[in-house]
């Protein structure tokens, strides 16, 4: 053995977690796990991503421990199919227990009804009382039914030598339902004074509906998965042999070809082959327009297909498909957690010890000042049953979860938490050029050719360029091709990053470029400065040939502009946020561009380790950057920025550098991912202030008798409930300034 191992992430499913406490627990239970690197748990999607030494691992292991720490485990599936149909039977679990739990709560409410009459109608000079055994009668089936969960929870937690808000919620009550039944055995079935079974009564039926509210908001912002999930068809029509079959989507191979008939949802990532139509997006890029499509463009799989019948060869299938990796993108951002909520893990880990010690206190407090058992114990049951733990573990993921989802819908996949965190400090954006503010779609303006035709030319330049994917080299494959020129591929090609290209074709050496490539090779040049010159006033960039030692002339290539680059540059003004402009072309090229924009601070030309030190030297500056780029010469800056922006239509090694990649080509698009990370930063600062404001109140209130246990309770519960809908909220954003 080499002593080395592979490390992997999975996601399991845990239900029953009801606050911080109980995440925190979980989380150390994973951790305990003999090959478990790291873990993290998040309470509103109920899940836990973990990162396993594959060698040391075992999956069972896990899912017994914490399952034996008292939340139910299960395994999630990775593929889309498998995992739609998990997804699907955990949904009707969901609804069968909220049924049950909506019963439960009924059937609490009435009995808490009567008790809860006593405490509203003789302040109102209404005579209404009930015999104790009436009362006791009434509150006992809701203490050790309705409340047996907390009970559970409390036990769990206790073995874990932890707390949790079924601690808080078990000691409380059980405390006020005690002191009544030790009242009624010892003072008599008729002393009506003095009993507190409505507040263990009510407290248990508050809370009940407070986390059965809580439940039903935390499924609203934890829609986003799932409706991307329902976008996959199940089947397919594959035609093989000239013979159409449905088939089931899983069973469909790289190079099928799958016929998609007007108004259904297209069941591949592939290339059309035949027929014309337009695609509808919108779910996956939020562009709300159908595009054009026709033979040779490329279809996302789960786009609904326009009003004509298209033959699509299979490019991608299952977790490779564009569908697939946006899932999977959202969802490693809504379980991501967040640095901030690092520390409130913290506090909810010290929170129900320093509750018990504050209850303890307060018995002991009023003890102290002779007000007797009864009033020192309620007063205690109070403060116990008021703090609220819940609400602390909430308020940072349900606010993510409810953004990141808003934001996929925008066609905005976030999937660094961290980067979500620094987002809304950001001061300056810097723009790489080609396919980022212009359409990276280039094309010959002009040839000059100083030696043989322009055929020729084009010729030996398409030739060196054949196996590249740059945008100026395949603007001159696109140009011999349109002339039908025919092209042998060179031989000994390599690639000069920031400078250009060179190769071996006819047994002469062939080198493609720029100015700076030409003279490091020691080409002359001087007679064709005037040429380079007016090329690059036009804002054309010129790309130079030489063969051996001479050159052979020059192509003018011009890149558009993106149709809404300008306004892009114009939302950033409008929010403080300056922008720059950093590309590989000449800085007349990038000036010309820079102008149609609305960029006044241009960098060029750049290699890509200069784009990265003016990244660095604005870091070291003190701005908050972020970089937007679409290619691998952008990889590192993507990688030293504060947050990385990747445009969905770039290369992949940009998706995986970039915290954030934009689904559709719109810049405008970087103002709204900063906009939806402000929002989202918003909601988790008020989350996390309605949740400690409810117990830095609500503690010294109740610990100084100013608040009965029921309406600690109903405080209690309202306090998640405030956290959960705050977040829901975010459900509503909708990128402004940009036309649906």
């Amino acid at each position: 053995m080499d002593g080395t191992s592979s490390n992997k992430t999975m996601q399991i499913s845990v239900s029953g977690m009801t606050c911080g406490g109980c995440a925190s627990r979980v989380e150390r239970a994973i951790l305990d796990v003999p090959g478990v690197i790291d873990a993290s748990v998040n309470l509103v999607m109920e899940t836990a991503t973990i990162t396993v030494s594959e060698d040391a691992f075992n999956r069972d292991t896990l899912l017994n421990m914490v399952t034996d720490a008292g939340y139910p485990a299960t395994y999630r599936e990775t593929e889309v199919h498998g995992r739609r149909d998990q997804e699907k039977q955990q949904a009707e679990a969901e609804q069968k227990r909220l049924r049950v739990e909506t019963i439960t709560l009924v059937v609490s409410a009435v009995l808490s009804a009567p008790l809860f009459l006593m405490m509203i109608l003789p302040p109102l000079g209404v005579g209404y009382a009930l015999p104790a055994w009436a009362q006791m009668a009434l509150a006992t089936p809701i203490q050790f039914w309705v409340g047996a969960r907390f009970y559970v929870g409390a036990w769990n937690a206790l073995k874990s030598k932890t707390g949790n808000m079924d601690v808080l919620v078990a000691v409380g009550t059980s405390a006020a339902y005690g002191l009544s039944t030790w009242i009624v055995f010892d003072a008599g079935a008729n002393n009506l004074s003095h009993l507190y079974f409505e507040a263990s009564a009510l407290v248990i039926t508050l809370v009940v509906a407070g986390k059965l509210l809580e439940s039903y908001a935390k499924r609203g912002t934890a829609q986003a998965i799932r409706a991307l999930m329902d976008l996959r068809p199940q089947t397919a029509r594959v035609l093989k042999n000239g013979i159409e079959a449905a088939v089931p989507i899983e069973d469909v191979l790289v190079d099928d070809v799958v016929i998609v008939r007007p108004g259904e949802r297209i069941p591949v990532d592939g290339e059309i082959i035949k027929g014309a139509t337009e695609v509808d997006e919108s779910m996956m890029t939020g562009e709300s327009r159908p595009i054009p499509k026709s033979i040779g463009d490329v279809v996302i799989g789960a786009a609904v297909n326009g009003a004509s019948v298209i033959e699509v060869r299979t490019m991608q299938i299952g977790q490779d498909t564009t569908l697939a990796k946006i899932i999977k993108l959202v969802e490693n951002a809504q379980s991501g957690k967040a640095p901030m909520q690092r520390l409130v893990d913290q506090i909810s880990h010290v929170f129900v010890p320093i509750v018990m010690l504050i209850a303890i206190a307060t018995l002991a407090g009023w003890f102290f000042v002779g007000a007797g058992a009864e009033k020192a114990i309620i007063n205690a049951v109070s403060v116990l049953v008021i703090a609220c733990p819940c609400a602390l573990g909430l308020a940072t993921p349900s606010a993510i979860v409810a953004g990141t989802g808003a934001a996929a819908r925008a066609g905005i996949l976030i999937k660094d938490i961290a980067a979500l965190e620094i987002a809304h400090k950001v001061d300056t954006v810097a723009f790489d050029k080609t396919g980022t503010l212009t359409l990276g779609e280039p094309r010959v303006q002009k040839i000059y050719c100083l030696s043989g035709s322009e055929e020729q030319l084009l010729t030996m330049a398409a030739a060196v360029q054949m196996g590249s994917e740059h945008p100026l080299a395949r603007a001159i494959i696109h140009e011999a091709e349109a002339r039908g020129l025919e092209i042998e591929r060179a031989t000994d090609v390599t690639a000069h990053v920031g400078l250009g290209i060179s190769g071996t074709y006819m047994g002469d050496v062939i080198r493609i470029g720029n100015l700076e490539l030409m003279t490091k090779n020691e080409i002359p040049v001087a007679d064709t400065q005037t040429q380079i010159t007016e090329i690059g006033d036009l804002g054309i960039t010129p790309v130079l040939v030489s063969k051996n030692k001479e050159l052979m002339g020059i192509f003018g290539v011009a890149d558009a502009v993106r149709p809404h680059a300008s306004a892009a540059i114009q939302m950033l003004g409008a929010r403080n946020v300056s922008a720059i402009m950093l590309s590989g072309d000449t800085h007349q090229v990038a000036t010309v561009i820079a102008s149609e924009v609305g960029i006044t601070d241009v960098r060029a030309p750049l290699k890509p380790n200069e784009k990265l030190q003016i990244i660095v030297d604005e870091l070291d500056a003190g701005h908050v950057i972020a970089m937007v780029g679409d290619g691998i010469n952008d990889a590192p800056a993507l990688a030293a920025a504060d947050v990385a922006i990747a445009m969905g239509t770039g290369t992949d090694v940009a998706m995986e550098t970039a915290g954030i990649t934009l689904m559709r080509p719109d810049p405008r698009l970087v103002a709204a991912a900063l906009d939806v990370a402000r929002k989202t930063w918003m909601r988790i600062k008020w989350n996390l202030f309605w949740a400690f404001i409810f117990n830095v109140i609500g503690l010294p209130l109740a610990a100084f008798g100013y608040l009965s246990p029921v309406v600690a309770g109903a405080a209690m519960a309202l306090s998640s409930i405030t956290v959960v809908s705050n977040s829901l909220l975010l459900r509503r954003w909708r990128p402004t300034g940009i036309d649906e």
